[in-house]
């Protein structure tokens, strides 16, 4: 009870300092920045043999830049470009975009993964961070072939 007689008597600008104060705590918890921002782009459905392209847009926001190792992994094998694997570096304001072009005659699971690597000579300067938290990202979709 006695709190809340001080927190009444307190004058007003000692109120608007606690609420800015709390507010730019609030803001600082909620400024994350992701890793890795990842857009796969795949047809839903193709016919048996029809050459398919998919497209992988990869993205940060961390400021510093990351070294990435990008693939397609499947739920049944499949040949050619689709077991290509990319190593780039990747920096907040230069996305990568990766391609695949495959044949296929079933219905797969086809999964776009990411990995952050530690690797030399990828990046300018050698200058790329790895993440604690997670260094493998993925987007998983379905090709119905039809």
């Amino acid at each position: 009870m006695r709190s809340f007689q001080l927190l009444f008597r307190a004058s007003p600008a000692a109120l608007l300092l606690v609420l800015c104060l709390q507010l730019g705590i609030n803001k600082a918890q909620e400024d994350t920045r992701k890793a890795i921002i990842m857009d796969l782009e795949i047809p839903q459905s193709a016919s048996p043999n029809e050459e398919v392209t998919a497209q992988l847009i990869v993205k940060t926001q961390l400021r510093e830049c990351l070294v990435i190792k990008s693939y397609l992994v499947s739920s049944a094998p499949i040949d050619g470009s689709f077991n290509y694997k990319y190593t780039s570096c990747l920096c907040e304001n230069y996305p990568r975009t990766f391609f695949w072009d495959f044949q296929i005659n079933s219905t797969v699971r086809i999964a776009a993964v990411v990995d952050i690597i530690r690797e030399l000579n990828i990046c300018p300067n050698d200058k790329a961070v790895v993440p604690i938290d997670a260094n493998r990202f993925q987007v998983l979709t379905t090709l119905i072939i039809a």
